[in-house]
């Protein structure tokens, strides 16, 4: 049986939301994260930034903008003890400024993922991707990236099937 991992950083609060600003108690990309494990199993693992964003939208995008043109790897709460067990990685993330937030490129960039299968989802408000497939490739070399899935944030509950039937393809196992 394969050890599966969902890693995910998730903006909770204030966010751009469907063309506007929404409170949300719980993030998009976790919202997906747990949909992921409901149908596949595995752990759940949240990348946090060792000093949060901003609880503004506006002055965390300026913090999120600035970190991206420096090229920062923001320090985290901490590391996953589980990576180098687990067979299949569930990476998820909002595109910020058209690829992931700086905290998963601290996350990702901890280890030596060769051998594993990776499978990227994101959330986003209408950019897809972005460049985000082309790094994660670039930082987990060696390992096998798996379909990628992309949901537009404001949609994620209504797309939880599609979600779940995306995840278990992705392990090959359900």
């Amino acid at each position: 049986m394969k050890k599966i991992l969902i890693v995910y950083y998730s903006r909770r609060g204030e966010n751009h939301y469907d063309g506007g600003m929404k409170y949300l108690e719980v993030g998009n990309t976790e919202k997906a994260a747990a949909v992921i494990a409901e149908a596949v199993g595995g752990e759940r693992f949240r990348v946090e930034r060792a000093v949060p964003y901003a609880e503004s939208y506006r002055a965390c995008v300026g913090e999120a903008v600035a970190e991206w043109k420096a090229g920062a790897r923001p320090e985290l709460v901490g590391f996953c003890d589980g990576v180098d067990e687990a067979d299949v990685i569930f990476v998820g993330y909002p595109i910020w400024c058209g690829t992931m937030p700086m905290p998963m490129y601290t996350f990702l960039e901890h280890y030596d993922l060769t051998g594993k299968t990776v499978v990227p989802f994101c959330t986003h408000e209408g950019s897809g991707f972005g460049s985000s497939l082309e790094e994660i490739r670039r930082i987990c070399h060696g390992a096998v990236i798996a379909e990628a899935l992309e949901v537009k944030g404001c949609k994620v509950d209504e797309n939880a099937e599609r979600i779940a039937e995306w995840a278990r393809s992705g392990v090959g196992c359900c």
